[in-house]
């Protein structure tokens, strides 16, 4: 992937990995465009990042995903990279009485549905481009999950299948498919923010721009923080890291 030089829009680019690399991308003299749901974060982030453009996104609706796709497309005609980072986290307890499944309904809406939905929204316009890229974010978690958030988990594995399958499918075309894997990093995604234990946001979106500049990139951006989790089963240490992240982390059920 050429870092510099495209026209990029990141859903849940207002916060967290979605505003780091919004602001990387933006320093290097990409047009970036932000989206997500609340437009004061938008705007907050657009106000402290002269230039960048953003525009609301209800990633939940299908509807709306396809007028924004137009939206775009008629706003900014060179755009040649999506990054499908808007995510949500939330706690699930599976044994618990009644059932409740909204919070995996909206999780899988969101995560999985709303990166396929927008990609088949842009991809006849990105296939036109003199070359384009798709960055999926999964999650480490795709590979060894933490017990609490096991839609969560389990949309980011179906991202990274679903991811595989793409590349493979495109693999003729000018569209690059890349995956983004991170560790658990510092943000405020299941209140993560301020907890020690978690990746610095400002380490992981460098280490991560240091891999996009590589030729050619790999397919999987993987830091070195979340390698262990990424190959845990290659290297035959999945069953301790899935218990020790689950007790780590205070959930063992």
């Amino acid at each position: 992937m050429n870092i510099a030089g495209n026209t990029i829009l990141i859903t849940g680019g207002g916060s967290g990995i979605g505003r780091g690399l919004a602001e990387a991308f933006h320093a290097l003299s990409n047009q970036v465009i932000i989206a997500g749901r609340r437009k004061s974060i938008l705007d907050a982030a657009t106000a402290a990042n002269p230039g960048m453009q953003s525009m609301v996104l209800d990633i939940e609706r299908e509807g709306s995903i396809l007028a924004f796709a137009e939206s775009v497309i008629a706003s900014f005609p060179r755009l040649n990279v999506l990054i499908n980072n808007a995510g949500i986290m939330r706690p699930e307890r599976l044994n618990a009485e009644p059932v409740d499944v909204a919070n995996a309904e909206a999780t899988v809406i969101t995560n999985l549905l709303g990166p396929i939905r927008l990609t088949a929204a842009l991809l006849p316009h990105l296939k036109k481009q003199p070359s384009a890229t798709i960055i999926n974010v999964s999650s480490g978690l795709a590979f060894v999950p933490f017990t609490l958030t096991p839609t969560y988990c389990a949309t980011k594995a179906a991202l990274h299948s679903y991811t595989q399958s793409l590349r493979y499918q495109l693999k003729s075309t000018k569209v690059e498919v890349l995956e983004l894997i991170p560790p658990y990093v510092a943000t405020d995604l299941l209140g993560g923010a301020k907890d020690p234990r978690a990746m610095p946001l400002k380490d992981f979106i460098a280490e991560t721009m240091e891999i996009l500049k590589s030729q050619p990139t790999p397919a999987e951006i993987c830091v070195e923080r979340v390698k262990p989790l990424r190959f845990a089963a290659e290297n035959g240490r999945f069953d301790g890291l899935f218990e020790g992240l689950n007790s780590a982390l205070g959930h063992s059920e």
